[in-house]
């Protein structure tokens, strides 16, 4: 491969992106026509919950979503496990157990999908308007990858921010490639990871290029960002301690450098001024801090509202009250188990982790914010009930860390200083690897069970990713 065509993604970096997330659009509409449910749906699984908010708030205007269900599930009524749907809450809704934040990025395009068919009608048209026909549906999942586009491009330019050109294309591309981030971007985009990665990718930005700035308005902007973060993905609250870490830092600073100027032996206070000045940060970073939380709190307050509607009360854990099991997280096998193990599924994100050491010496505030919302998303994923995220493409909740991996191996690569020669070799290995075990995946899920294993064990995580292909083009040549 020339020099020339190498370099190409790096002098037209978000042209790349672009190229990529509209192959997705294609891949997908492609798919929703082939390849739908019976009954023409295309929303699954969790999806149908994050659905039912946007079509009941633009055709119903409630949040009544038991017709949803119904018409979505395909339900006559007597169906085992379906009592939920029937069994109202306190005030008289049917429980949903996801997010509203996904249904509200999907708005602006459900919205232009719902005029155009109207639209249509009014010259003729007979495509039934009711929110449910494989159009509405096929919006959601074009504005999930839409969205997960866009928050690689706002990756790309964070990392563009510390590292150069190459770094920052090709260690956004090697993660949004070469991990479970693929597979919510481009054949489940209706789940919420895709969203996430929008909103995730736009705290970190305006969090990590403006950290030198104490002021209120900052922290408020910040604030709301992360506030948007938790409304897709509650779990995303996490991300606050970024603000948090760097506040108390701030605070710190003052102490530590009259500490080492002024100090004469141990014991020794710092001296009046000093004391004053250290006081007048911690007032900062304490108000710094309420304009954070604030905004926060004013950003998330949509599922605040959803959560009284449905509940009648401002906070809610729809999956029960064990689903989170806090003091006995399984920590290390959210990273290694072959059930869905963060590292055991994309090993590439291993060598982003450790790309946080050199982050750490090369920007060390940065580094630490990172750190802190990293480790607290492991704890928190950990701690749930289901820390395997029932059934997935590797370990998905951890989607939302998108930028952090992308920056980890950004100062890894920088750090090594490869070649560019063996930089594209490298990112292109375990872009292969990740995309010959979506191949197993994709074969096993769509029924062919016999040429495809389940992706767990040795064989099956490690070994049939090079073996399904060939058995795969065997059964189609001579089915």
């Amino acid at each position: 491969m020339s020099d020339g065509l190498l370099r190409l993604p790096e002098r037209r970096p978000v042209r790349t992106l672009l190229a990529i997330g509209l192959l997705f659009v294609l891949a997908y509409s492609a798919a929703a026509i082939v390849a739908r449910k019976p009954g023409g749906r295309i929303i699954i699984g969790d999806a149908v919950y994050y659905y039912v908010y946007v079509r009941s708030m633009v055709f119903d205007r409630d949040m009544q979503f038991r017709n949803e269900y119904v018409r979505l599930f395909g339900l006559t009524g007597g169906e085992e496990g379906t009592e939920w749907v029937y069994r109202p809450t306190a005030t008289g809704h049917a429980r949903n157990m996801m997010a509203i934040g996904p249904s509200l990025v999907w708005t602006p395009l459900y919205l232009l999908v719902t005029g155009s068919v109207a639209l249509a009608r009014a010259f003729g048209a007979t495509y039934p308007l009711d929110g449910y026909g494989l159009v509405f549906q096929a919006s959601a999942g074009i504005s999930g990858i839409l969205a997960a586009t866009v928050g690689a491009c706002l990756t790309w330019g964070l990392c563009r921010r510390f590292f150069g050109p190459r770094t920052a294309i090709w260690s956004t591309l090697g993660v949004w490639l070469g991990s479970n981030a693929v597979y919510y971007s481009a054949i489940s985009p209706a789940y919420a990871h895709s969203s996430s990665m929008l909103a995730v990718s736009a705290f970190c930005y305006v969090w990590a290029t403006s950290v030198d700035r104490q002021t209120p308005g900052r922290y408020a902007l910040v604030g709301g960002l992360a506030g948007l973060a938790a409304l897709v993905r509650w779990q995303d609250a996490v991300f606050l301690i970024a603000p948090f870490t760097e506040a108390v830092s701030h605070a710190l600073a003052p102490l530590h450098r009259s500490a080492g100027l002024s100090a004469t032996g141990p014991g020794t206070r710092p001296s009046g001024s000093a004391a004053l000045t250290t006081a007048r940060r911690w007032r900062v970073a304490a108000i710094n801090l309420l304009a954070c939380g604030i905004t926060a709190l004013v950003a998330f307050s949509p599922q605040i509202w959803a959560w009284m509607v449905i509940y009648g009360r401002p906070l809610a854990v729809p999956q029960g009250s064990q689903f989170m099991q806090w003091t006995r997280p399984n920590l290390l096998s959210t990273l290694f188990s072959d059930n869905h193990g963060l590292l055991t599924w994309t090993p590439l994100l291993a060598a982003c982790v450790i790309g946080l050491v050199p982050l750490w010496r090369r920007k060390q505030e940065l580094a630490i914010g990172l750190t802190a919302a990293l480790v607290a998303s492991w704890y928190v994923n950990a701690a749930v009930i289901d820390w395997w995220a029932g059934e997935a493409y590797g370990s998905r909740r951890f989607v939302s860390c998108f930028p952090i991996f992308v920056l980890g191996l950004g100062a890894l690569i920088d750090a090594l200083k490869a070649r560019l020669g063996r930089l594209v070799t490298l990112v292109s290995v375990f872009v292969s690897l990740n995309f010959l075990l979506l191949l197993q995946y994709q074969v096993f899920m769509h029924g062919w069970t016999t040429i495809a294993p389940y992706p767990r064990g040795f064989y099956g995580l490690v070994v049939a990713r090079f073996v399904v292909p060939f058995k795969l083009i065997a059964q189609l040549w001579n089915p």
